[in-house]
């Protein structure tokens, strides 16, 4: 990085794969440059007050020091209440941004600058194999570049296997890469419903690795809840069962291990992909319908359904915005109407929300020449993914010292997916068939079974072992001032009659909880 970056300065970065953050500091120039790897896989943060410019890989680094404001953000808590976590560049903290995935900073007589040196695109379909042999062969290359990259290591590397397509993708590319020892480690649970314990097993044993489940329990997780949610550099409603997974496999001994993060945005395997260009077609067509009609419409469904679903497909029909796009309606959490009743009449600094707003305007403009799915997938892709799964991968991982890496992210297989159609990606009616083809040897009963989330059972938890604990929180929050305690104490009894998801709940917890450790 050092001799790279000094020769070449940013010309050095387009031979660098995979996660990187750093600063580097001129001084001749007397100029700071903070570079983030492509994919947002580690995080870089920064602060600035005029007369102090700080930057950091952890939001609670640039608290220790005494010189950033434990303020919260609105914009972000709006924020993490509409998505689950908060969405960049904003931070929970006021006045701390993040360096922008694929983004370099420059910092040099007290002003800041910042610029892109690679994005994501998938308005060109000149480079596609329609033949699909040729196509798979093209994919399964690519992937086992990456895998063997990823083995890189003077020290052995593991695997994080749920039994899902995209683990055990990387279980099977790994053993195609390497006849040395595979070290595999799942989670399993006692409720049926989330135990996946079967498949892994039976991934493990036909790609011979060295595999163990770690059974957990609702007192388990409960003793280990405190070191999860204090190990949160920000709010996140997901993480837990990463730090659960990433404790196991630092325990054995391992320092690396490798995740098969990323698999569904790049894949497109999410539900939502198969229905995405149905529901983008309807955000727009309604666009031509008088407002007032489509609130009608959407008042006379909320009458009859109360689910979430029935909320978003209200917002879909009121949908008037770009910022309003299908998948983001799809990962919303609490909808327009629930967040104002949660934050009351709170003024939402504009410094953070404008700078909010124009990167998701920047990233749908960037993406609104691909088709839908292609569409679907740059937001995943440079949204849930990095503002969600590999924030808290990393913050979970390195909580126990464990390095974990993410193969199928790699930016030149992101790229060529991305030049692929997205009718191609969903074209024989089978989960990521084109991940399944190109690795070559999974089985059945793993590619064909319904599709499922590496989730821990928190409905169950939340009901049961963890219900006095959310109550107490609830009840005696220490965001009073920020969060309704009315609004939040009625969707805990929305929860309870099943009119509303775990998740809502739980982000009230996770935030009361970082607010009282952090603030």
């Amino acid at each position: 990085l050092l001799k790279g970056y000094g020769l070449l300065g940013q010309k050095a970065i387009t031979d660098w794969r995979g996660m990187f953050a750093f600063g580097f500091w001129d001084a001749r120039q007397r100029q700071l440059t903070l570079v983030r790897d492509r994919l947002g896989i580690k995080p870089l943060y920064y602060y600035h007050n005029g007369d102090s410019f700080l930057f950091a890989s952890e939001i609670r680094t640039l608290l220790a020091t005494g010189l950033v404001p434990r303020q919260m953000s609105r914009a972000a808590i709006d924020s993490y209440l509409a998505f689950g976590s908060v969405q960049q560049p904003l931070t929970i903290i006021e006045n701390v941004y993040a360096v922008l995935p694929g983004h370099t900073l420059t910092f040099a007589d007290g002003r800041i600058h910042t610029e892109p040196y690679w994005e994501m695109g998938a308005a060109s379909f000149g480079n596609v194999t329609r033949d699909s042999r040729e196509l798979v062969t093209e994919i399964r290359e690519l992937l086992l570049e990456s895998v063997r990259l990823r083995l890189v290591s003077d020290v052995p590397v593991g695997v994080f296997l749920s039994g899902g397509i995209d683990s055990s993708a990387i279980v099977s590319l790994m053993r195609q890469a390497t006849n040395s020892e595979i070290r595999s480690f799942s989670i399993c649970f006692k409720e049926q419903d989330f135990n996946e314990q079967p498949y892994a097993e039976q991934v493990a044993a036909q790609f011979q690795t060295a595999h163990q489940s770690i059974l957990i329990t609702e007192e388990e997780v409960l003793a280990k809840l405190h070191g999860a949610l204090a190990a949160m550099d920000q709010p996140s409603i997901d993480g837990v069962n990463t730090y659960l997974i990433s404790e196991a496999v630092a325990q054995s001994g391992l320092k690396v291990a490798v995740s098969g993060l990323g698999g569904d945005e790049v894949f497109a395997g999410y539900g939502f992909f198969r229905t995405i260009a149905r529901d983008e077609q309807l955000r727009r067509q309604v666009k031509n319908v008088p407002l007032s009609l489509r609130k009608a419409a959407a008042a006379a469904i909320s009458s009859v359904a109360t689910s979430p679903r029935a909320a978003k497909f209200g917002a879909l029909l009121q949908s008037n915005q770009l910022s309003e796009h299908a998948v983001q309606l799809h990962r919303q959490l609490f909808g327009d109407n629930q967040r104002h009743q949660l934050l009351g009449q709170a003024n939402i600094r504009s410094t953070d929300q404008q700078q909010f707003e124009a990167w998701t305007m920047h990233r749908l403009a960037s993406s609104s020449e691909a088709d839908p799915i292609n569409q679907a997938s740059m937001l995943e892709l440079g949204g849930y993914m990095t503002d969600t799964l590999l924030r808290d991968t990393d913050t979970m991982s390195m909580a126990h010292g464990l390095e974990v890496r993410v193969p199928l992210i790699d930016h030149r297989l992101v790229e060529r997916m991305l030049e692929i159609p997205g009718e191609m990606k969903l074209r024989t009616g089978k989960q990521k068939w084109l991940l399944v083809e190109a690795t070559g040897d999974l089985p059945a009963e793993v590619t064909d079974r319904r599709k499922r989330g590496f989730e821990l059972p928190f409905k169950h938890w939340l009901q049961g072992t963890l219900r006095e604990r959310i109550e107490d929180s609830l009840h005696s929050s220490s965001l009073a001032e920020v969060i309704n305690p009315d609004a939040a104490r009625s969707t805990w009894q929305d929860f309870l009659a099943g009119s509303t998801t775990w998740s809502r709940v739980w982000s009230l917890h996770v935030l009361d909880e970082w607010a009282a450790r952090n603030l």
